[in-house]
């Protein structure tokens, strides 16, 4: 999973950025906001993490231009602020949460986590893995050209986390913790995933030798 990260106090911003890029997530961080923004309309993030006050263009004012122009993204706010008109102002502007400094990371992370889960099952949203592919994240419902590819919960599990960290490796650690909750041998993921590589195009999950499995969209 991909994250845009604005955060303009830069102790704090690289304790972030290398907590979640240990916690698998790829982040592109940024000082300034029309940097963000910018990047923003040049690569395609799954969460934004902003902060409030940040120079040039403040978080406030970036979602609420990326609203304007239909982007959905998630987004989560990093604020001292403890106000409830701007709290208001937050949820009003379009953010999912926030989260109020000083913050644990572990809670962070947690957020991420919820905040990218409710942004699927909220938006019903109809994911394509390739041509005439289709995964219904809402219904859990796979199909190639109309017709419905019968899939176990495992399956599904293992399909639902791929799609949400698209484009990055997705680990035996992050099968465990993800879908099974404790340690499983990876020998039984691979048993898993294979099963559900069969009922597949060969092209959608790949194999990163000694690292994972990947659907790059």
């Amino acid at each position: 999973m991909k994250i845009l990260l604005l955060e303009d106090e830069y102790s704090l911003r690289l304790s972030i950025k290398e907590f979640l890029e240990d916690c698998n997530y790829a982040v592109d961080d940024f000082a300034d906001g029309l940097e963000a923004y910018d990047a923003i309309y040049s690569k395609s993030y799954d969460l934004l993490l902003l902060d409030v006050n940040v120079p040039s263009m403040d978080g406030f004012a970036l979602l609420q231009a990326i609203r304007k122009d239909e982007n959905k993204t998630p987004a989560i706010f990093l604020t001292s602020m403890v106000d409830m008109q701007n709290l208001q102002e937050g949820y009003k502007k379009g953010c999912c949460d926030y989260i109020r400094k000083p913050f644990d990371l572990v809670e962070l992370e947690l957020r991420i986590k919820q905040a990218v889960k409710s942004f699927y099952l909220q938006n019903d949203e109809i994911i394509a893995l390739g041509e005439d592919v289709h995964y219904d994240m809402l219904s859990g419902k796979l199909t190639q050209s109309g017709k419905e590819i019968v899939l176990r919960k495992i399956e599904k599990d293992i399909l639902e986390l791929l799609i949400k960290n698209k484009n990055i490796v997705v680990s035996m650690q992050m099968f465990q913790e993800g879908i099974w909750g404790d340690y499983v041998e990876p020998a039984t993921i691979r048993v898993q995933v294979n099963n559900l590589k069969q009922k597949l195009p060969e092209s959608i999950i790949q194999n990163r030798r000694g690292m994972g499995y990947i659907i790059e969209r």
